[in-house]
């Protein structure tokens, strides 16, 4: 088999239906024995150990992370609301709502984060910036 380009790639999964896409990520996952939910984990543990830093750098802090420590009584709401701020599928956002504590946006200026954090608060999430 020819080996194929990114591009050559792409045009394929464009053609896939979201069905098909998904029965694709879960034998690609079986297959080299990785989990596409890895890196948001992965991503959330450098974060954590960077907010450890003293008072001088909370005051200068530029970059923020948007966690949500709970859905609350309106998990649907907030479920919409983690797809409409991330590239989430429906499965994986509603996995994220339910494993809360979790960040939801990480390392994002504060007038985005504000506006996450408000409109999470508005389907009924609390969360906090970090």
């Amino acid at each position: 088999m020819a080996k194929l380009t990114t591009d050559e790639l792409l045009d394929a999964f464009k053609e896939m239906t979201l069905i098909e896409l998904s029965e694709f990520v879960k034998q690609f996952e079986e297959t080299f024995g990785v989990t596409a939910a890895a890196p948001v984990a992965v991503a959330a543990a450098p974060a954590a150990g960077g907010a450890a830093g003293g008072a001088e750098e909370a005051a200068a802090q530029d970059e923020f992370d948007v966690v949500l420590e709970s859905a609350g009584d309106k998990k649907i709401n907030v479920i919409k609301e983690v797809r409409a701020l991330t590239s989430l599928g429906l499965k994986e956002a509603k996995d994220l709502v339910e494993s809360a504590p979790k960040p939801i946006l990480e390392k994002v200026n504060k007038e985005a984060a504000d506006k996450a954090k408000e409109s999470l608060e508005a389907a009924g999430a609390s969360v906090t910036l970090k």
